[in-house]
This record gives structure tokens, sequence and C-alpha cells, in this order.
């Protein structure tokens, strides 16, 4: 029979244990283990591309979140971010892929070789239309989205055979962000990265390029009760022209991104 000291030992030997295993439980994701997601088997190999262009590892711990999550991809299209932060927040989180019709058929290459014959974790695809995204209250513990704030801000277009000219209004753009921070819990984070513009041309000239300036990023994040509380300079790029379309062959996938991190406050 053991001695009283022997079973006391043992007892605090448990509740080590048991505060260590919680406390990796609960540990927020970090670069390692985003790129222990990339490292996964079977991955896309256009996704395996991206990561040099992307570098996830430096933009989702800007999200602080824990496995378990329920973090919401805007405007994902394809679902390379989708896929890696399934892999993150593991089979008890879930990752809302967002997407309207537009961005769903600019991504749906990707979404079959992702989703058709493969397990890409727990994504629950989420297409809606316009910019309503449905998301409810309170219901997200990040939300994230990567190149596509700058879309909602566009005027729709159209040649006249000269040039082009307006054919519509752009979007609501309050209600948009709105939306988003009702969605997420009181301390979660919105992240957004965005292709850089031209801080020297209008507004709608910068758009037109698919870029955004990221003073006015930040406003106009801010205007809905969001606070900026973090940043990286790791997709930086001070030799983009700005004046380029996005699309441009010589500065697709190297443009100059910010990435910004807002938090919706706790009070």
């Amino acid at each position: 029979m053991r001695s009283y000291l022997q079973q006391c030992f043992a007892a605090l030997v448990l509740v080590s244990a048991v505060l260590s295993s919680a406390s990796v439980v609960g540990a927020e994701i970090d670069a390692a283990t985003v790129r222990m997601a990339m490292s996964k088997e079977g991955r896309l190999p256009d996704d395996i591309a991206r990561d040099s262009r992307s570098k996830p590892e430096a933009v989702i711990p800007l999200l602080h979140i824990t496995p378990g999550a329920t973090v919401v991809d805007i405007f994902g299209s394809g679902g390379y971010y989708s896929e890696l932060l399934a892999g993150v927040v593991g089979a008890s989180g879930e990752v809302w892929l967002h997407n309207n019709d537009g961005f769903e058929a600019w991504g749906i290459n990707g979404l079959r070789d992702r989703f058709d014959k493969r397990d890409a974790g727990n994504i629950n695809r989420h297409t809606r239309s316009g910019i309503n995204l449905d998301l409810g209250e309170e219901t997200m513990d990040a939300a994230i989205i990567v190149m596509a704030l700058h879309d909602i801000y566009v005027i729709p277009k159209r040649y006249n055979g000269e040039e082009y000219v307006p054919v519509g209004n752009p979007a609501n753009t309050a209600y948009f962000l709105e939306q988003i921070y009702t969605a997420l819990k009181p301390g979660s984070r919105f992240v957004v990265v965005e292709h850089a513009g031209d801080t020297m041309m209008e507004s709608e000239e910068v758009f037109d390029l698919h870029r955004m300036n990221e003073a006015m990023a930040r406003s106009e994040v801010e205007s809905v009760g969001f606070r900026l509380v973090e940043s990286s300079d790791v997709l930086r790029n001070p030799n983009d022209d700005r004046s380029m379309i996005v699309f441009d062959s010589d500065i697709k996938g190297q443009t100059d991104r910010f990435v910004l991190s807002f938090e919706k406050p706790s009070n």
C-alpha cells in the first residue's frame, strides 16, 4: 500500500499533466502550426506553388485563434486559405468558405480540385448573393478577407467603344463591414490582406486597378467599430509599380500588399 506522500506525489503529477495538456490544446495557432498544415500530404500543387507568395505562416497567426475555432474566409474563391485554416483549427473547429456567385465562378477550378475526391477538412461552403454574408450574430471566432476587400468599392463599368463608363453603383460597403462586425464574437480578430494602391491616385482609379490604399482600408474598417491592433510587412514589395492592374503578368502574384489585423472590442 502506497504511503500518503506517494499518493500526494502521484496526484500532483496527474494534475500537472492535465494542466499541461490543457495549455497545449488552448495554445494559439502559431507559424509552426501553420507550417505543419502546409506540409500536409496531398495538398494541391497550385496551393504549394502559392505558399511562397502568400506566406500564410505569417498571416494566419494574426487571427489569434486556437484549435476548435470557427473562422470565416470571406470571398475565399478557390479555398486556398480555407483548407489551411481547416488544418489548423482541426476536426473540432470549422471554416466557412464564403463566396458569392462571382467569386465562386472565379475559383471554380480550385474548388473542384479541392473538394472532388479529397478531404479538405471541416469546411462549410457558404455561397450567398452579392454582399450578403448571412453569418449570424457572434458566431465567428475570426474572419479573414484576402485581396478582395477592394472589390466591394469598385464601380461597375462597361466599355462603350471608346472608354469605360459607369453602369452601376458601388456596393453598400458599410453594410458589408457591419455584417462582419456583427458575426464576430467580442475580442475576435478580422484580418485584411490587400493590394496596395498609389496614394497619389484618386480612389476610383485605385479601385479600377483592383487595389486599395492602406489608410482608406483602415478608416473604413474602423468606422464600423473595429480597432487596428496589429499589422505585418511580410508581403510588402517596394518594387511594385502601383499604377499597374494586379492581373498584369509583370506583377501578378508579386504586388505590394499590406496586412492589417483588427479586433472587435470586448466591451
